[in-house]
C-alpha cells in the first residue's frame, strides 16, 4: 500500500494573550491507503489538534500536510471545502447532527453539495441508514433517537458518499461500552469494505485495538507508534 496522506514537521502554536501554548511539535507522520491509525492520548496530548491539520480544518503554524496529490497546508479555504466534500467523511463525538431535519435528510445533506440529485441522494441515503441498522428510524429526528442510533445516523452521513478518508474524533466518547463495541465494528466494517483510510481520535485504549497502528502523542509529541500484529496479519490474509 502507497502513502496516502505524509505530514512533515508539523509544529502549531496558539496564542493565548502574550503566552504561547505549543499544542504540536515538530510531528512527522506517514499513513498508507486503506490503513486504520489510532491517535490516542489523553486530554492536551495533541491529537484532536493533529486530526484538525489533516483535515484541513486548521492550519499548522509550520510543517507540510500532503494528501494524495494536494498540499493542504498551501490551499485557500475554498479549495479545501472543496477537497473535503469530495474526500473526506467525518464521525464526531456530539454527532453534529440537524436538530430540526430526519435521519434520512441529515444523511443526504452532505450529497447535496457534491450535486447528486434529489432522487439519487434520497436512495443512497436510505440504503446506508437501512446499512446501519436505523430502517425504522429514516424519519425520525434526532431528539426521537437514543445516542447510540443518532451515531449511527452521523456513521452513515460520513460514509454516504463513499470518501477516501475517514476521520473519527472520539466517535464513542458518548456511548456506554456495548455500544462503543458495536460502533466500533460498524465504523471499521465499513471502512474496510469500501477499502477507506479510517483515523480515530481516542483517549480510550481498547479503542486502539482497532487499528492498524497506534500513534500514542503526549505533549504535542508523538510518544511512540505501536503496530496490532494481529490486525496486519488479519488484513494481509
Amino acid at each position: 500500500m502507497n502513502d496516502l496522506i505524509i505530514l512533515k514537521n508539523l509544529r502549531k502554536v496558539y496564542k493565548m494573550g502574550d503566552e504561547k501554548i505549543i499544542a504540536l511539535d515538530d510531528v512527522s507522520l506517514s499513513i498508507k491507503k486503506e490503513e486504520f491509525i489510532c491517535l490516542l492520548g489523553t486530554s492536551g496530548s495533541g491529537k484532536s489538534t493533529l486530526l484538525n491539520m489533516m483535515a484541513g480544518l486548521e492550519k499548522p503554524t509550520k510543517g507540510e500536510i500532503t494528501i494524495g496529490k494536494y498540499k493542504i497546508h498551501k490551499m485557500n479555504e475554498r479549495d479545501i471545502t472543496k477537497f473535503r466534500q469530495k474526500y473526506v467523511g467525518f464521525v464526531f463525538q456530539s454527532y453534529n447532527l440537524i436538530p430540526t431535519l430526519s435521519a434520512l435528510e441529515n444523511v443526504s445533506l452532505g450529497l447535496t453539495f457534491q450535486g447528486v440529485p434529489k432522487s439519487e441522494r434520497e436512495k443512497l441515503a436510505e440504503k446506508i441508514l437501512v446499512d446501519v441498522g436505523l430502517e425504522k428510524r429514516l424519519h425520525h429526528k434526532p431528539s426521537e433517537m437514543s445516542g447510540g442510533q443518532q451515531q449511527r445516523v452521523s456513521i452513515a452521513r460520513a460514509f454516504v458518499g463513499k470518501p477516501d478518508i475517514v476521520f473519527a474524533d472520539e466517535p464513542t466518547g458518548n456511548l456506554d461500552t456495548k455500544t462503543t463495541l458495536e460502533i466500533m465494528d460498524l465504523i471499521t466494517g465499513m471502512a474496510y469494505d469500501l477499502k477507506q483510510t479510517l483515523i480515530i481520535v481516542t483517549h480510550d485504549v481498547e479503542i486502539s485495538d482497532y487499528a492498524h497502528r497506534v500513534v500514542s502523542l503526549r505533549d504535542g509529541h508523538i510518544e511512540k507508534i505501536i503496530e496490532n500484529e494481529n490486525i496486519i496479519k488479519g488484513a494481509a490474509n
